[in-house]
């Protein structure tokens, strides 16, 4: 599939702020499920309060030592990874069918639009076969986890700006041994607002969509 055969559609952008993750999946979970063909797409924008969420390929042996950070079961793809302030989690909740969209053009396009915001902030990136997600060098620095119910995504994707890494110590991030995480901010000076426009646009050029923006204090009305 070309970028020219998936349908333009419009997106309402909701930013939540800072959030706790259990209310915001519950949120995502009940919006898929109770959307019908003619809800409008969304994306929320968020930062998670410390959380490691373990995902449907998750194995107890790469959480190493959460200590008091909270671990919850999510139903997105992948395995276990961390949240915190700092990081930006973008969660996109796509009608597929309706986009004549596959799951592979949704990887490609989200991966292609978070490497266009590196480039913009003079940060050379890579990606890895068979390991979603964004590196720079062998250090992580952005993470996919996806999960398509009825022809419609929800989860998505997290990108560490500029954030305390020291929990990611803690686990194997996304089951990998092979590799450490990083941020942003460790190539130099960041603006999480910045960034986020910049990602906003990426998102909307690789995935063909239009945005528009409202801040959202809370996930109440989330279907709004």
């Amino acid at each position: 599939m070309t970028d020219q055969s998936i349908a333009q559609s419009d997106v309402l952008v909701r930013d939540l702020g800072q959030t706790k993750y259990p209310p915001a999946l519950e949120a995502m979970q009940q919006f898929t499920q109770q959307r019908d063909p003619t809800e409008t797409d969304q994306i929320w924008l968020t930062e998670h309060l410390p959380v490691f969420t373990q995902g449907q390929a998750g194995k107890p042996e790469h959480l190493l030592a959460p200590a008091d950070v909270p671990v919850v079961q999510s139903d997105r793809g992948g395995q276990v990874t961390y949240h915190g302030p700092g990081q930006i989690t973008a969660y996109l909740l796509l009608d597929l069918r309706r986009k004549r969209m596959g799951v592979r053009d949704l990887v490609t396009g989200i991966e292609k639009a978070i490497q266009q915001v590196l480039q913009q902030n003079d940060i050379s990136s890579e990606l890895r076969p068979k390991a979603p997600g964004v590196y720079v060098g062998s250090q992580k620095i952005a993470q996919l986890g996806l999960r398509v119910r009825r022809g419609c995504c929800y989860h998505g994707l997290s990108l560490n700006v500029d954030m305390d890494l020291e929990p990611f110590s803690r686990i194997n991030p996304c089951g990998l041994t092979d590799i450490t995480t990083t941020d942003m901010a460790a190539f130099g000076a960041v603006d999480m607002g910045v960034v986020k426009r910049q990602l906003l646009q990426a998102l909307s050029q690789a995935l063909a969509l239009t945005v528009t923006t409202r801040r959202s204090d809370s996930l109440d009305s989330s279907s709004a």
